[in-house]
């Protein structure tokens, strides 16, 4: 690690604990995993630096799992669907580790669902853990740090991660960055609810699965599941992916009922891509990305942490306000006084 002003090396004591978080993280240990989890998320510059030595060597054991990101509309029932196809895969002889982030609190940042709560089964079995944690306002609908703690999970021995998000936006598809496949779930409802859905989800899903598909709506949901597969076909099929993708099935996460055909399309798309090459292909641009988006955002906290900047940050803040300054020029002017040259 080479030193940088604004980055210490951690001292060795901390590169110990690193090193010991590390090993009891492989060893399976649900403690350690959610220790792990905790410290990746930190913002202190401190736990920072210790994260950083806690992936390095991580990494070498992490890469392994089917990751899958879960959006869905307020009220579809995420949360029971996850647990249903949890228990289903867990009782097959998976690992699932499920990282649900919720909305965060405007006052104190932490998560206001309580997505643990509503997995109870889940989340006493084993072979299942689950992580809530809060957006804290990050665009997409995941949490800062959601793809380092995938690459812990998958090195505690996970082999099916599941990444929940928060509601349904156009921003929200940052998840598919992070992830190897998209799930949409969706409820039964007319042609109104298909025109309400946004077509930037609508490109990237791999599956549209129409939930509640029991009881009276089981008509229904089958109605709206035709109107999804409609959709889906205006859609260009993505280079690799075999005839059938994307695609629109109806499951009851209450009965069970086309939970397992949803698991089978996921692992069978899940084991194309890893022949083809694309998999391994997406990993390495999501990995490009990341450094991009790690680069902006240093550069940008390290401005943040200098006193003149924020000073004239202020100052030009309060002209653009009053529509003195156009925010355009305000921005130019703080480039030309602080920016590389």
């Amino acid at each position: 690690m080479v030193d940088t002003p604004g980055h210490s090396r951690p001292d060795t004591q901390s590169q110990a604990a690193s090193v010991a978080l590390a090993e009891a993280v492989l060893r399976g240990e649900r403690r350690a995993l959610a220790r792990a989890i905790t410290l990746v998320e930190s913002t202190r510059e401190d736990h920072q630096d210790e994260a950083r030595a806690l992936l390095a060597a991580l990494a070498p054991r992490a890469g392994g799992a089917i990751r899958i990101g879960l959006s869905g509309t307020p009220g579809v029932g995420k949360s029971t669907f996850i647990e249903a196809l949890g228990m289903l895969l867990v009782e097959a002889g998976h690992k699932v580790a499920v990282l649900a982030v919720d909305p965060s609190s405007a006052r104190s940042g932490g998560s206001i669902l309580g997505d643990k709560t509503r997995m109870e089964r889940l989340s006493r079995h084993p072979s299942a853990f689950i992580r809530p944690s809060p957006s804290r306002s990050t665009l997409g609908g995941v949490a800062r740090r959601t793809r380092e703690a995938i690459l812990v999970a998958e090195a505690a021995g996970f082999d099916v991660v599941i990444v929940e998000t928060v509601g349904v936006g156009q921003s929200e598809t940052m998840v598919a960055g992070m992830t190897d496949h998209f799930v949409l779930l969706m409820a039964p409802a007319g042609g109104d609810e298909l025109q309400g859905v946004k077509r930037g989800i609508m490109e990237i899903a791999d599956l549209i699965l129409v939930n509640k598909a029991d009881g009276e709506l089981k008509p229904v949901a089958e109605a709206t599941r035709a109107d999804y597969s409609g959709a889906l076909r205006l859609f260009r099929k993505r280079p690799g992916d075999p005839e059938g993708y994307p695609a629109a099935l109806c499951v009851s996460a209450v009965s069970g009922a086309g939970l397992a055909e949803a698991w089978e399309r996921i692992a069978a798309l899940d084991a194309a891509r890893r022949e083809s090459g694309w998999r391994e292909e997406n990993r390495q641009r999501q990995r490009s990305e990341r450094l991009r988006a790690e680069l902006e955002e240093g550069f940008l906290a390290r401005l943040h942490a200098l006193p003149a900047f924020r000073a004239e940050l202020e100052a030009l803040e309060a002209g653009v306000a009053a529509g003195e300054v156009l925010p355009e020029a305000a921005a130019a002017d703080l480039l030309d006084r602080f920016g590389p040259r």
